[in-house]
């Protein structure tokens, strides 16, 4: 359940279409990706809004059952560190938000089950 339209550029749009292919996503997470790829709206880095989650971005999350809240930067694989707050793009709740925007509220299975994310801010650092 995401509330609104993928919002990518073409470069993390076909670095998700390679993790798609490579990954052990479960069938659900597989699926969703799928059909979220294939209906986003590919724009270039200046035509992305300011509150889009991309690669670079931090973004706070607050999941909706326990009400907690989750700050980190979404980076590639080599620059992932759980203790300086950075997540890997293919880490599960890195990939369900790549393309989404503040408000958005974001659906996905997780190692320990189905799991429903607002997202409250973005800020970007490009990496």
């Amino acid at each position: 359940m995401k509330t609104e339209q993928l919002m990518i550029v073409k470069k993390e749009l076909d670095l998700l279409k390679k993790h798609l292919k490579d990954s052990n996503l479960s069938a659900y997470n597989k699926n969703q990706l799928l059909a979220e790829l294939g209906s986003a709206k590919v724009v270039s880095e200046a035509e992305l809004p300011e509150d889009a989650v991309c690669i670079g971005s931090e973004v706070e999350i607050q999941e909706t059952v326990s009400e907690k809240k989750y700050t980190f930067q979404i980076v590639l694989p080599a620059q992932a560190n759980m203790k300086e707050h950075k997540m890997s793009v293919f880490a599960p709740i890195g990939t369900a938000l790549l393309g989404y925007r503040v408000g958005a509220q974001v659906q996905w299975e997780m190692p320990d089950g189905m799991k429903t994310f607002n997202i409250l801010s973005v800020s970007h650092k490009r990496i």
